[in-house]
């Protein structure tokens, strides 16, 4: 470092110095009382592009760029006058105007040389060393490039656990301001009519009191190339404004103005050419917004529109998946003479909207109910299409002939034509035909591949019915029904696997004995009771648990004492 060397305008032979300042890196300029260069070192033709012979005698102007020029002269004559000047004695990054006319970043460090009588009233005055400052530039611009990336990758990060676009854009605000580390956020979306941007919140940091400017933009709409918000719309690009104070009124944020914010940055929230909302962030301070943050928002407000996009995609997905499921169900249990029905739906933990469980409770003409309840291989809309099929057949089956070996037979036929070449879709089901408003209540039970109906007597629970074989599964497949009684206090409970396969934390399975276990505790015995227990114990078995849970249907019934 050159601060503390004493250099005087004499002639270079004359400097002692020189043989010294000559062999240094840096270069080294002495400018005398008038703002001439009296001396630079040879190193400034490396970094300036100058021959040192050049320079000396010409103003120093000469090295500084255009804009710098007029004030040049009070700033020296102050600092001659005075011995003080604001970059005396610290190392400054400025530009420095190179030979060819382009600028180059310099850090320049200034020092005061004592007055020398002996030199005359125009000796040297000051040394200044100026060192290229572009590998310091590139060094802080890539830190602060991955500051950026790694603040964004950390507001991705916390909107993906948002259950939806909604809540995601609720997020977005704070976690953008405490990445970034700027004061204040708001966030504007388009109308439905996609023809303005409307008010959808605002955010500060603690101690930032942000109901004025929240007070001020909730009537506010921008059209396209309106306000901050509205010409980032129309570039599609982040648009700064560094000094709100001073900027144009089409430029700036007269709200964020008046309540006394003075940098702001707007970037735009894109899934491809589509807008989906414009985020502004605000600070009290005045402070630079170099390229690479712009450049790292643009990038950001694409990722975060995409993954906003494809939350708001899963969300309608999920209310259509939401109405076809409602379809395959019956919104209401009817209400079934001397009988109490209750039951129980919960689809699954994967990934499929569509579950693939069903149930149905249907009056037959001759006075008789059909109860169904069934499990289709699969998931999704195919398996909701297999479905429908299942539960349209069964009740065209039971009004003709009303054995339950008939009804499973029907839906076995229709599987089979229906698959005929494509993949193979079978379907479990239990089926059971009642002739209600009797005491014991009789009817007939057939079950094909599906776990066995569990009925409670007097003397406790048992498994009824005889199993046969999956439907959909076998041309030769054949079913048969077996009579079945409800006295008065007995129940009966219909369900899928979903319940006896649930497994906890461990990978153990509820299993039928589970079951019959949870069944045999003390409770009432109605049936909305017994379905509900059921399905609260499979919930709390495969809360936290790794393993996928299954979709889950319980049917119950209940024949009141007389």
């Amino acid at each position: 470092m050159t601060r503390g060397v004493q250099v005087t305008a004499e002639p270079v032979a004359q400097v002692p110095a020189a043989p010294l300042l000559e062999a240094l890196p840096d270069t080294v300029v002495v400018a005398d009382g008038a703002g001439r260069i009296a001396y630079v070192n040879a190193a400034v033709a490396g970094l300036l592009g100058h021959r040192p012979a050049d320079l000396v005698g010409r103003s120093l102007t000469v090295l500084m760029p255009e804009r710098y020029r007029d004030g040049h002269g009070a700033g020296f004559a102050r600092f001659r006058r005075t011995g003080e000047g604001k970059l005396v004695g610290a190392t400054t990054q400025v530009p420095a105007l190179h030979a060819r006319g382009h600028e180059v970043a310099i850090d320049l460090t200034l020092s005061r040389l004592e007055p020398d009588p002996a030199l005359g009233p125009d000796g040297g005055v000051v040394v200044a060393v100026l060192r290229d400052a572009s590998a310091t530039i590139l060094l802080e611009r890539q830190l602060e490039v991955s500051h950026y990336l790694a603040a964004t990758l950390r507001v991705t990060a916390a909107l993906t656990e948002a259950p939806d676009a909604d809540v995601a854009f609720e997020r977005l605000l704070p976690s953008l301001c405490a990445e970034l580390g700027w004061d204040c956020a708001t966030l504007w979306q388009p109308d439905e009519a996609a023809a303005r941007l409307t008010y959808a919140g605002i955010w500060g940091v603690p101690g930032v009191d942000v109901a004025a400017l929240h007070a001020a933009k909730l009537d506010l709409r921008f059209r396209r190339g309106e306000g901050l918000p509205g010409l980032t719309w129309r570039r599609q690009v982040p648009v700064v404004v560094e000094d709100l104070q001073t900027s144009p009124e089409p430029f700036g944020a007269a709200a964020a103005r008046a309540v006394g914010f003075r940098t702001g940055v707007a970037f735009p929230v894109l899934r491809g050419d589509t807008l989906l909302g414009v985020c502004e962030l605000f600070t009290r301070q005045l402070r630079p917004v170099p390229a690479e943050l712009l450049e790292v928002l643009g990038n950001a407000g694409r990722q975060i529109g995409q993954f906003l996009g494809r939350l708001r995609a899963e969300s309608e997905v999920r209310e259509l998946a939401d109405t076809l499921q409602r379809s395959l169900l019956p919104s209401l249990l009817p209400a079934v003479p001397g009988l109490e029905l209750a039951a129980q739906y919960r689809p699954g933990g994967g990934s499929a909207l569509v579950g693939g469980d069903t149930y149905d409770v249907v009056p037959l003409p001759d006075g008789r109910w059909m109860v169904l309840i069934a499990d289709v291989c699969g998931t999704g809309a195919e398996a909701a299409a297999v479905t429908s099929l299942t539960r349209h057949t069964a009740r065209a089956a039971a009004a003709a002939s009303g054995d339950p070996a008939d009804v499973l037979a029907a839906v076995h036929a229709a599987l089979l034509h229906e698959q005929a070449d494509g993949p193979l879709r079978f379907v479990t089901a239990a089926c059971l035909v009642l002739e209600p408003g009797t005491a014991p209540v009789r009817g007939r039970l057939g079950v094909a591949g599906h776990p066995r109906p569990l009925l409670r007597r007097p003397e406790g629970w048992e498994e009824v019915g005889v199993v046969g074989r999956p439907l959909g599964i076998g041309d030769d497949a054949r079913f048969e029904s077996v009579p079945l009684t409800l006295p008065p206090g007995s129940s009966l409970v219909l369900y899928t696997d979903g319940v006896t396969e649930a497994r906890d934390a461990t990978g153990e399975q509820l299993g039928e004995e589970g079951l019959l276990r949870l069944l045999t505790r003390p409770g009432p015995d109605v049936a909305a009771c017994i379905a509900e227990t059921i399905a609260t114990a499979v919930q709390a078995r495969t809360a936290g648990s790794p393993y996928e849970a299954d979709d889950l249907a319980v049917l119950a019934l209940t024949v009141p004492h007389r």
